[in-house]
């Protein structure tokens, strides 16, 4: 592989111990039993890794504890998201210091720019390492849409910029973005219950949430999809979605925590102010996860 910006790339999630604290020791754990299952990354920092509740050392702890895990085998990729572009320039440079290989750069946390702003703010990141960086468009989540036109002007003043991971939840971006850049970018997408016909039109990669539970059947998914075997993937992807479609709403970590413990790979502890699913959202969780067990 020419380039780190391919395959299943699981957002991996934080485990935390009794106390709240990182556990390292299953983070560890998971990382490498993800990396055995055929996964080709694993990004960290991000929305479903609870990012936004780690504090700067955290984070530099917890990208230790993976680049002495995986590292070696396959890279380790930091999400930048912060409050601040002085703060998201710090995280940057923070996983550089650590051994990541690479960036997935969100526009600021909280406060919605406009263009100018929002490519000062993206501009100003990328150029703090000399690592690659993945731009991460999620305007679902995060309001801010980097259109097209947008990303090309980007990829062309910023070389560092290799990849986007494409989450607008619309797959007639992928074409629009090759239709104007062409394959210099590497394009992933983010959205579980869209991966098939993403790679059907030339997605790239996947960065993933509930690989974390369930990585053989991800990477099985992604390749047939990939290698236009439309009949396999559709077999797999009918007996997934239901899972898949937790990804998406906006109890996403709540939900692929819960899951992780359903399968014995994990914890549904959060950091407050998420707190674990109620009764009934965990026994809807349970049945759902049951069906997929019984059908595996």
């Amino acid at each position: 592989m020419s380039h780190i910006w391919a395959g299943v790339m699981p957002a991996i999630t934080t485990p935390f111990t009794e106390s709240g604290e990182i556990d390292h020791h299953f983070l560890a754990e998971h990382a490498a039993w993800l990396v055995d299952n055929g996964c080709t990354g694993i990004v960290a920092c991000g929305s479903l890794g609870e990012g936004g509740s780690l504090s700067l050392t955290e984070k530099a702890a917890l990208l230790k504890t993976l680049v002495a895990a995986v590292g070696s085998r396959v890279p380790v990729i930091s999400a930048v998201s912060a409050l601040t572009t002085k703060e998201a320039v710090e995280i940057a440079r923070t996983a550089e210091a650590e051994g990541c290989r690479g960036l997935m750069v969100l526009p600021p946390y909280v406060y919605v720019g406009d263009w100018r702003e929002m490519k000062a703010h993206v501009a100003a990141v990328i150029e703090a390492t000399l690592l690659p960086s993945m731009l991460y468009n999620n305007p679902i989540a995060y309001q801010v849409d980097f259109l097209p036109e947008q990303v090309a002007e980007l990829h062309r003043e910023l070389p560092q910029m290799q990849a986007i991971k494409e989450s607008s939840a619309d797959v007639r971006r992928i074409a629009a973005l090759r239709a104007l850049i062409g394959d210099s970018l590497h394009i992933l997408v983010g959205v579980d219950d869209l991966i098939v016909e993403a790679a059907l039109v030339g997605a790239e990669g996947w960065v993933a949430g509930l690989v974390n539970a369930f990585p053989k059947e991800s990477v099985e998914l992604f390749e047939k999809a990939r290698a236009g075997d439309v009949a396999g993937a559709m077999q797999i992807y009918r007996w997934f979605l239901p899972l898949l479609r937790m990804d998406t709403v906006p109890k996403f970590v709540h939900l692929i925590k819960a899951v992780q413990e359903e399968v014995g790979k994990g914890f549904a502890r959060l950091r407050p102010p998420r707190l674990e699913l109620s009764a009934a959202e965990r026994a809807e969780v349970k049945a759902a996860v049951a069906t997929a067990l019984e059908s595996r």
